[in-house]
């Protein structure tokens, strides 16, 4: 059952996801957050930055991780084959019929539908992940990170890895910075 319902999970976000991994992840979510409670808010999001720092699909790799954690190996396989197989014969097929019927009026106008609604579904995940920085760090900071962030982003055209990789980078230096500093008190305390 379980690698039955880790298969339907990714098989619904893959095959649902126009648009590509960025389109999937708030269908992901969904599955893996809201359904199914294989992870919370906060552990989804550390697969989603980590994954955006690695190179290839973002789908696939969330895909794989959450699979393996959920069920080995074997889920990890699961999680990959519904994500990828299905996708990959509809885009065969879809592909096929679209070169065919290309300059009838509704077909192009299906394909320029999409867009708006894969827009709203990232905006709605976006601003999700926004109230949710606010409860940690409050409003100030969290604006602060996002204005920050876009700057670098859509000013500086610095890739969302980089930006992603800095951050964690100075996670780990304040988190160590800590521990130091906790350390030495209780050296002095002793």
């Amino acid at each position: 059952m379980k690698y039955l319902n880790i298969f339907i999970a990714f098989f619904r976000s893959g095959i649902l996801g126009y648009g590509g991994g960025p389109s999937s992840i708030p269908l992901v979510y969904d599955e893996v957050v809201k359904r199914y409670k294989w992870m919370d808010d906060e552990d989804f999001s550390d697969v989603l930055a980590l994954g955006n720092t690695l190179p290839g699909p973002i789908a696939t790799k969330m895909a794989g991780y959450i699979g393996y954690r959920v069920g080995g190996i074997v889920g990890m396989l699961v999680a990959l084959i519904a994500t990828i197989l299905p996708t990959a014969v509809l885009l065969i097929l879809f592909l096929t019929v679209l070169q065919a019927y290309k300059d009838i009026a509704w077909v192009n106008g299906i394909s320029k539908a999409v867009v708006p609604v894969v827009g709203v579904m990232m905006g709605v995940l976006t601003w999700d992940f926004i109230k949710k920085s606010k409860g940690y760090f409050g409003w100030l900071m969290t604006t602060v990170l996002v204005i920050v962030s876009l700057i670098v982003l859509q000013v500086l055209s610095i890739h969302p890895g980089i930006l992603i990789a800095g951050l964690l980078a100075a996670a780990l230096l304040k988190k160590s910075k800590q521990a130091d500093e906790n350390l030495n008190k209780k050296v002095k305390t002793s």
